[in-house]
């Protein structure tokens, strides 16, 4: 009985192993928002729950706050940014209450947000003005550098089920 015991236990560890990002619960996420439509819906999505995603831009320390401008990509099913398989879907900003460094969040990195639309803040991008969707994070997630948190080659071996859109 522990052997079977052990053996299940082993095989739990092994499978979670192979758990590729945050898995973010998405009930109450909507689904539709982008920060495209979050632009022309203006306050019509204001406080509405979304999972984005993308490439950083730009981080910086604010007196209370962490500004992190990010350039939003589709999330495949490990929430996971589409950067080179998709068009981008237009910029954003998360508002991190507190301090984040800012070498961490640095331009190029990937990163997944799960959190409320607070709102629409006025910025430029060059020399054009630019509206930005502001996420309040309630998650965040900073993908390793090397990407997905493990080789992205395509080969794998394993045992197991994988589901991917």
């Amino acid at each position: 009985m522990s052997l079977r015991i052990a053996l299940l236990s082993l095989t739990a560890v092994l499978l979670s192993a192979c758990a590729g990002g945050p898995r973010f619960e998405t009930k109450g996420v909507d689904a539709a928002a982008t920060p495209q439509r979050a632009v022309l819906e203006g306050e019509a999505l204001r406080g509405s729950k979304v999972l984005w995603g993308g490439v950083i831009i730009t981080s910086a320390n604010l007196t209370d706050v962490t500004q992190v401008e990010v350039l939003a990509y589709p999330l495949d099913g490990e929430q996971w940014p589409l950067q080179s398989e998709q068009p981008p879907q237009g910029r954003f900003i998360v508002r991190h209450p507190g301090y984040l460094e800012a070498s961490e969040y640095a331009p190029g990195r990937v990163v997944t947000v799960l959190g409320t639309l607070q709102g629409i803040q006025l910025g430029t991008v060059g020399e054009a003005e630019y509206r930005y969707p502001v996420v309040i994070p309630d998650k965040l997630h900073l993908w390793p550098k090397a990407g997905k948190g493990r080789n992205d080659t395509r080969f794998h071996f394993g045992i197991g089920v994988m589901f991917s859109n």
